[in-house]
């Protein structure tokens, strides 16, 4: 059955409310809904929707009273992508003098979606910002004008109306307005302004002390100013705020370390990693002890690894790692150790870098607000599974 007989239900219920009151008045009590009605409802079996449509329209279209089954038909042509017809419908509803503050306030809601579908960001803010008036209707009015002011990436309307989200209803909005802040702060960054910057990331970590993109700004800035050891320790952070985001870190920290003693960066990964066991990491670990271990500690290192975790990276890097020993061996061998490379990085190409723990969108780079379904600091580094020992009987 088409996914329009779902859509099309709560039409076809309130038609045939309707249909049978009309039925029932016309002949004082006792009689049958309009035939018209049994017609909508077999095009609607039938998988026809757009006769199932029409039918319902003319039905509404026959009396004025039928408030309930306008809204139906013009949330469903919005949905459809028709939003013309539904503007123009719930527009009409607006007009008239006799509607309930009920369904009128459902009818304005309807029309700020439909302009909203339209692109007439502008309109649609002051119905939303109207319909903040109605109690039951604050909530998702509050929701939309934040969705509005993000597509325009105005932060600043964004802190405020979370605020009077999270006063009002009691919605915690901490996470989304610690990123709202971090978009003033890179907007700063972007000026020159770097004292903005830095007061915005304190107003970040002040309403979420866990804001990781917060910290990761503040190591950059410290770099961009020279000061090493205080990036050092924001980068370190990381790993006690999101464990999970500590490959986020690699390319500054190894930055900060750049001019020291490369046994001072092998510390520091190596305790990180104890803390935090994570796959990113460990291939800087085993970068960092080859070159000052030499190659067999390093390649120990990674086969321990890949021994418990399915980690195509950590395969890739050992594979390079044994094909200089491999070499004189043959040129056999050494061909299958470059085959079985190929087939790694083919594979490594096309697995997701990251993905949203809400919606499961992947990515290939790091989004601080999933594209998908809009939620702020939902979007990690995918980490390499845990392989399970098998059982010595051999049973899974």
């Amino acid at each position: 059955m088409s996914e329009w007989f779902l859509l099309l239900l709560p039409l076809a219920a309130a038609s045939g409310w309707w249909a049978a009151l009309r039925g029932s008045q016309r002949s004082g009590g006792g009689g049958a809904p309009d035939p018209a009605y049994f017609r909508g409802l077999n095009y609607l079996l039938d998988d026809q929707p757009d006769k199932a449509i029409d039918v319902f329209v003319k039905l509404a279209e026959m009396d004025s009273e039928t408030a309930e089954v306008q809204l139906a038909l013009g949330g469903l042509f919005r949905r459809r992508g028709e939003v013309d017809r539904a503007i123009r419908i719930h527009q009409g509803l607006m007009a008239r003098q006799d509607l309930p503050k009920a369904l009128r306030a459902l009818a304005l809601q309807e029309l700020a979606l439909d302009y909203m579908r339209a692109g007439l960001l502008d309109r649609a803010e002051r119905l939303f910002e109207e319909l903040t008036q109605f109690r039951d209707q604050r909530r998702r009015a509050l929701l939309s004008l934040i969705d509005i002011y993000q597509q325009e990436k105005d932060w600043r309307r964004c802190l405020e109306t979370a605020d009077r989200l999270q006063s009002f209803l009691g919605e915690p909005m901490g996470v989304a307005m610690a990123h709202y802040h971090c978009e003033l702060a890179e907007e700063a960054l972007r000026l020159g302004d770097d004292e903005g910057a830095a007061a915005a990331l304190r107003d970040a970590l002040a309403t979420d002390a866990g804001c990781v993109r917060a910290t990761l700004l503040q190591a950059r800035l410290a770099l961009d100013r020279g000061e090493a050891d205080r990036a050092i320790h924001l980068f370190q952070r990381v790993g006690d705020q999101g464990p999970r985001f500590l490959p986020e870190i690699l390319p500054g920290l190894l930055e900060a370390f750049r001019g020291r003693p490369p046994s001072d960066l092998l510390e520091t990964l190596r305790a990180l990693h104890r803390a935090h066991p994570n796959g990113a990491l460990l291939l800087a670990l085993a970068d960092a002890v080859e070159r000052i271990e030499g190659r067999p500690p390093a390649i120990r290192l990674l086969v321990e690894h890949v021994r418990g975790h399915a980690d195509l990276a950590a395969v890739e890097r050992l594979l390079e790692l044994r094909e200089l020993p491999l070499a004189a061996e043959g040129a056999e061998a050494l061909e299958m150790l470059r085959a079985l490379s190929r087939v790694v990085r083919h594979l490594r190409s096309h697995q997701p870098r990251y993905r949203c723990d809400h919606c499961g969108y992947v990515a290939r780079r790091l989004h601080w607000q999933c594209p998908g379904c809009k939620h702020w600091a939902s979007i990690h580094p995918v980490e390499a599974s845990t392989l399970a020992e098998r059982p010595a009987n051999g049973s899974v």
